[in-house]
């Protein structure tokens, strides 16, 4: 990176900080701070709830994804447009005419204080542990191009989000969120015509999507059911949609989204306008991956693209072993690159044979570099126990800083770090919301004035952010971000949405047996995480199945009793 990438990275990050904060200089009171006096129109809470879902997580993590894995994760999304259009017709109104500032206060008017303590505290835990994830990532990044600490990385990002959430809570996060989805969608965009542009002149945008097809990465939709798997069109649609309901419906990072519109009609449209482009950003995320796995294709990628790591690996006694790899992987991929050539002068002959034969040759020798790249993860991780060898989230922040232009590298660093503070953003004020008003104000000091509760809400926000830094410098991440994050989301949103659902739709079950039966649900949950390989999508359907299942069998029990 040179001054250039330096001085638009932080000028970026710098504008959003300081334009949040003077915007929502004058918000006042707990109402203005925590549902943003209930003025942002449609099109402004659509941008709002995709800026908070998106996070740098999305962006550093998904192209990665795809590159490994293929365009399959679309159909994680599936299920997105059924379940807004259910929330819009079914949620939305009865938040707006309870008048609530958070989801877990129509818990109580249904049933009681205990179940609505409950459904608060399944968020706490669950949206406190992603908002350190959600930090991770960012810190990471800023981690590895300037080889501080990441303590370091994560105290300056968290203090930076500290800063203008406190300053104007829910409204400074929905201002400047339309500056940042800018940033993001402009940046990301512009990453996949440059990789595109860096192709052979020879190759064309046919031959880009036909080279990933004979890779395997234009896998969209597959229709075999199969429970073990994760992304298929069944539990992207079905599964999917348990998620989504619970997540828009329930989780309070994304009901004070759409509690601050100005009325419940620019509410649906904002959930409505989210759920139709959805699918289509995260289509373009994806296929960015994609164009940078065939340009993968052409140019060498690194053994391995946690380079901090693979440095520090070399120095041990293992290094002349991971030499000795890099040079047998230099190898293979000159000679795929020389077949990559033969596949597309074949594709262009329309010569079936030569395809035939090219494709085959193409992955067999894909496959060796594959292997080759597994045996340097495992030699890194003999020579330093316990580091962090999945480097799938290092992949794209590679291609951007080995490949692209001067000042390009900036604006999509800018683009990470915007996502990362958006989200951030939106997570810490939900958490203060729920802390505050279902924890603080109904179980601990009622009594107060508006303005105590306006100062203790932004003490909540310090608080959860710190929490949050302390997670993302300790924590460890096994699985690939973006899935980790909807792992977690999955242990309690079914839980959580079969208490709503239960609240809404069946009636004759009572607060002792909803609550008996959430717990029961969570605890059948955890066992399925712990001990089996289950897809994660399919806790959110068995969660939410045992709340209400569980629930009328435990009602019948007791009867008319609570």
């Amino acid at each position: 990176m040179n001054y250039l990438d330096w001085v638009i990275l932080f000028g970026t990050i710098l504008f959003i900080v300081l334009y949040g904060t003077w915007r929502t200089k004058g918000t006042r009171n707990i109402e203005g701070y925590l549902k943003g006096d209930n003025s942002m129109k449609w099109w402004m809470i659509g941008i709002s709830i995709m800026a908070t879902q998106a996070s740098a997580i999305t962006f550093l993590s998904t192209p990665g994804q795809a590159i490994e894995d293929g365009m399959r994760f679309l159909q994680f999304y599936f299920g997105l447009p059924i379940a807004m259009v259910i929330i819009s017709v079914t949620m939305v109104p009865i938040y707006y005419k309870l008048k609530v500032y958070t989801a877990y206060e129509y818990l109580e008017t249904r049933f009681d204080l205990k179940t609505r303590l409950l459904a608060a505290i399944l968020f706490l835990i669950l949206r406190g542990l992603s908002v350190g994830i959600t930090l991770y990532a960012p810190a990471l990044v800023l981690s590895t191009i300037l080889g501080w600490p990441i303590s370091v990385t994560t105290l300056l990002i968290g203090t930076l989000v500290i800063i203008y959430v406190v300053s104007g809570g829910t409204k400074a996060v929905s201002l400047t969120q339309r500056q940042q989805m800018t940033v993001i969608i402009s940046g990301m965009i512009l990453a996949g015509i440059l990789a595109y542009s860096m192709l052979p002149e020879t190759v064309t945008f046919r031959d880009t999507v036909a080279l990933a097809g004979t890779m395997g990465k234009m896998n969209l939709v597959n229709l075999e059911f199969n429970p073990n798997d994760r992304y298929n069109i069944w539990s992207g649609l079905i599964a999917g949609a348990f998620l989504f309901l619970s997540y828009f419906g329930t989780d309070q990072s994304q009901v004070a989204r759409y509690l601050g519109g100005v009325s419940v009609a620019e509410s649906r449209l904002g959930l409505i306008f989210n759920g139709l482009l959805k699918i289509p950003m995260q289509f373009i995320i994806l296929f960015i991956g994609v164009m940078v796995f065939v340009f993968y294709l052409f140019h060498q990628q690194p053994v391995f693209h946690n380079t901090v790591l693979k440095e520090r690996a070399l120095q041990t006694e293992q290094g002349e072993v991971i030499r000795t790899l890099e040079q047998q992987y230099t190898s293979l991929h000159e000679q795929k690159r020389v077949e990559v050539d033969h596949l597309v002068e074949a594709m262009h002959a329309e010569d079936k044979q030569a395809i035939q034969t090219s494709r085959k040759k193409v992955q067999q020798l894909y496959k060796r570099e594959t292997e080759v790249r597994d045996s340097v993860k495992s030699t890194i991780a003999q020579a330093i126990p316990g580091a962090k060898t999945q480097d799938r989230d290092y992949i794209f922040l590679n291609f951007v800083l080995n490949n692209l232009p001067n000042g390009i590298i900036g604006l999509l660093l800018a683009v990470m770090f915007s996502a990362a503070m958006s989200s951030m953003a939106g997570e810490l004020n939900a958490l203060a919301s729920t802390t505050t008003v279902d924890i603080y104000k109904r179980s601990m000091n009622n009594t107060a004035e508006a303005s105590h509760y306006l100062i203790a809400s932004r003490w909540f926000t310090v608080l959860w952010a710190i929490l949050a830094m302390v997670f993302a410098m300790l924590a460890t991440f096994a699985e690939n971000l973006i899935q980790f994050v909807n792992i977690v989301g999955s242990l309690f949103y079914g839980t959580i949405l079969g208490i709503f659902l239960t609240a809404f739709y069946v009636k004759q079950v009572k607060a002792t047996a909803v609550f008996c039966a959430a717990i029961l649900a969570q605890g059948i949950v955890l066992y399925f995480y712990f001990f089996t390989d289950i897809a994660f999508l399919l806790y959110n359907i068995i969660g939410c199945a045992v709340v209400i299942v569980s629930g009328l069998v435990l009602q019948i029990v007791l009867g008319t009793r609570e």
